[in-house]
């Protein structure tokens, strides 16, 4: 379980994050949601330690995130971020070893091989594994990306949980890919020892994909729950001004979003 309590913090004055309590269970996928400057990304950098809260407590499984060397971190907490720049050539296979860095030292074992062909084949990009990463389409990069991230936990931890956090990951990615992307996270995150977060702005990919929503305004949460409880008009009208309409597919039973 991955908790956060009061978490609060300020840059140039203001409380980015103000007072933001938490909690996140495994085996779901947790996704937040809100306006621009509303918090969310400072809000994940805080949950995975890359940011320390000026108030509040994160905390992995109970215990205080302060009290995880970097180590012991980087083998069960894997971070995708909105941008990823390698400034230097090099193959994509070996882009993707470089999830594997906290679990060996000197060279990867067979194991690390082993993992870095699943991810290649899980995110289709076993055919770009010899190319150079910089010769790679936005899109191809960030597909490569999501397989270096989770060659870090991609396997379980005995008596340990793996937790996994995503800032805006369907950046560069087609319509296809997001959705061929939020269908495999959710497919991990179910494993039972997996906690998810993720931000996202398609108010629709959220409303089909996560388990769990938190929307954020001005810093703080607004409301969290299930689709039903979060995506109402009056909390949507709250968070970013806007008319919402409901449409409810006939055949599937599926309602999605529509604005004025």
């Amino acid at each position: 379980m991955l908790s956060a309590s009061n978490l609060v913090f300020r840059a140039g004055g203001r409380a980015l994050v103000d007072n933001v309590s938490a909690t996140f269970h495994p085996g779901l996928l947790h996704l937040i949601m809100g306006p621009n400057g509303a918090g969310k990304s400072t809000l994940v950098k805080l949950l995975a330690r890359m940011l320390r809260p000026h108030d509040g407590r994160v905390a992995y499984g109970g215990i205080d995130a302060e009290r995880w060397s970097d180590r012991q971190l980087a083998k069960q907490r894997a971070v995708l971020s909105q941008a990823i720049e390698v400034a230097f050539p090099i193959p994509v296979h070996e882009l993707i070893m470089m999830g594997r860095y906290p679990h060996f030292r000197g060279r990867p074992g067979r194991s690390d091989e082993r993992i870095c062909e699943q991810v290649m084949q899980y995110f289709e990009v076993s055919a770009f594994a010899d190319r150079n990463y910089s010769s790679l389409s936005g899109g191809e990069r960030q597909r490569v990306n999501f397989a270096r991230v989770l060659a870090q936990i991609w396997e379980p931890l005995p008596g340990s949980a793996r937790y996994l956090f995503l800032d805006e990951p369907l950046t560069f990615l087609d319509i296809r890919h997001q959705i061929d992307f939020m269908k495999k996270v959710r497919e991990f995150a179910s494993q039972p020892d997996v906690v998810a977060v993720g931000v996202v702005h398609d108010l629709n990919l959220a409303a089909k994909f996560a388990n769990h929503m938190l929307l954020l305004h001005e810093g703080r949460v607004l409301v969290e729950g299930d689709k039903a409880e979060v995506l109402t008009a009056e909390h949507l009208r709250t968070a970013f001004d806007i008319r919402p309409e409901f449409l409810t597919n006939a055949a599937t039973g599926e309602t999605h979003l529509t604005f004025d």
